[in-house]
């Protein structure tokens, strides 16, 4: 079996579930750590073994941390998929010291690599993401257009003003006002509600 259709056979019997809850958005999620958890049966299954590691990148002036999740061809080592997936870091945060912000944002960033690795999906519908007819910002990465896409790169912007938004900010806004939003464009859409 190839690595591909050892790919597909993991995308296909996956479960990742959303084993989390965040009390303040007041919704379910599935963590960077669940999603390891529940593929590891998947991996020992088809002889493949997957990797992640982390860069920290320097993009438009803001530090975002790039997340790279392999998956390799135990049978054949040089048989390998790479996904890739972006997270910038807050400049602050309550409560975090700045390692702790890192470590944060390189959970983000490697959850979504591994949700473009193995298929998963983690909008609850397809209005999660509608921008209701505004244009999205070009996203900052290495890779551009059709390249950018099919590597899965993933820098989420806010759909009121363009601007590169956290993971956090695009879960907790897709979940509570419809769409990613930007902190400030949250604060806007609460006042005229």
């Amino acid at each position: 079996m190839e690595i591909f259709e050892k790919l597909k056979t993991i995308q296909q019997t996956l479960k990742a579930p959303k084993d989390q809850y965040n009390s303040f958005g007041g919704y379910n999620y599935r963590s960077c750590e669940s999603i390891l958890e529940a593929v590891k049966p998947a991996l020992a299954a088809t002889k493949t073994v997957l990797l992640i590691s982390d860069a920290v990148e320097a993009i438009g002036g803001r530090v975002y941390v790039k997340a790279v999740a392999t998956l390799v061809d135990i049978d054949n080592p040089s048989e390998s998929v790479v996904v890739t997936a972006y997270a910038r870091e807050d400049e602050a945060k309550k409560g975090m010291d700045s390692s702790q912000i890192t470590g944060a944002t390189s959970s983000y960033a490697r959850k979504y690599a591994l949700n473009g690795l193995f298929c998963i999906d983690d909008n609850k519908d397809s209005d999660a993401t509608n921008t209701h007819g505004k244009a999205t910002a070009e996203a900052p990465s290495q890779a551009k257009g059709p390249a950018a896409h099919k590597t899965g790169d993933y820098v989420p912007t806010c759909v009121g003003c363009g601007a590169t938004i956290t993971v956090a900010e695009h879960d907790y806004s897709a979940k509570r006002f419809g769409k990613p939003l930007c902190r400030a464009c949250q604060r806007k859409e609460s006042a005229n509600a």
